[in-house]
């Protein structure tokens, strides 16, 4: 009995450990990797000469890197959104008495719960759209 309760153990401590470490993300590629991985699957595929393959690196390359600084912009959009956002939010909570304060949290995290269960891009019928009193 002790040895199978220890088996057991082990079996599930080599589950959650083996599940711990396909959670973590991995490391994205560089431009160059990604380009040359691009053009190496092109030349196997399309049967391109070496003159065509370096062309080929050189267009996939140029793209790569114009991706990668179109994320890195976006990215950088993005947290200074979020810096103007948490600015706005702590100038509104210095306005608000400390009953408003509690029921505004309330409020957005009501918003937050009703975003995250529907998923991004989701078309929903005009029937089952709020409507605002007051509003069209």
């Amino acid at each position: 009995m002790k040895k199978l309760t220890i088996a057991m153990l082990l079996v599930f401590l080599a589950g959650i450990t083996a599940f711990a470490q396909e959670t973590r993300k991995k490391e994205r590629p560089s431009p160059e990797e990604r380009a040359q991985k691009q053009t190496e699957m092109m030349a196997k595929q399309l049967e391109l000469s070496e003159t065509q393959k370096a062309e080929i690196l050189a267009i996939n390359l140029e793209n790569a890197k114009k991706r990668e600084a179109e994320m890195e912009a976006r990215k950088s959009e993005m947290d200074s959104r979020r810096e103007q956002m948490k600015e706005q939010d702590e100038a509104i909570k210095k306005v608000l008495t400390e009953e408003q304060r509690a029921k505004w949290v309330e409020l957005k995290e009501a918003k937050r719960d009703r975003r995250e269960g529907r998923p991004r891009g989701e078309i929903r019928e005009r029937s089952e759209i709020p409507h605002r009193k007051g509003g069209n």
